[in-house]
């Protein structure tokens, strides 16, 4: 076996940075605010999520503005693996708790979801980041 030489091991630093450069996003990414209107059986919704990373923790919260009113909610079993991001949204409904639960991917400002309103049915969302405020 032939001993690494510098010359061999700048391809190889090289290659590790591309990688680095190219591996999916981290839970740091998803941290901000991500805005999101769609149809719906209820009609249009309105949303903001927001995510906080502190102390290596993501927590989340949601603000909605729809038909059934307005409302803010954290958001509970927050994950981000690579690219896919999940969660899940309690809602109260006429004294009763339905869980939301969202899984989806996230490239670059954008989020796409599918959330799964308990047994009532499935939509597909788009979150888009908030644009930074001055």
């Amino acid at each position: 076996m032939l001993p690494i030489t510098l010359m061999k091991l700048r391809p190889l630093a090289f290659v590790a940075l591309l990688i680095a450069a190219v591996l999916p996003t981290h839970a740091a990414d998803v941290a901000g605010k991500w805005l999101a209107e769609f149809d719906s059986p209820i009609g249009v919704q309105k949303y903001v999520y927001e995510f906080k990373l502190a102390d290596k923790k993501l927590t989340g919260q949601a603000t909605h503005d729809h038909s059934m009113g307005k409302g803010t909610v954290a958001l509970k079993d927050i994950k981000v693996d690579g690219d896919k991001v999940s969660f899940s949204e309690p809602m109260a409904l006429d004294g009763n708790e339905i869980t939301i639960t969202y899984s989806g991917t996230i490239a670059g400002d954008e989020i796409k979801l599918t959330r799964v309103v308990g047994e009532f049915g499935t939509e597909q969302v788009t979150a888009k980041r908030a644009p930074a405020q001055k």
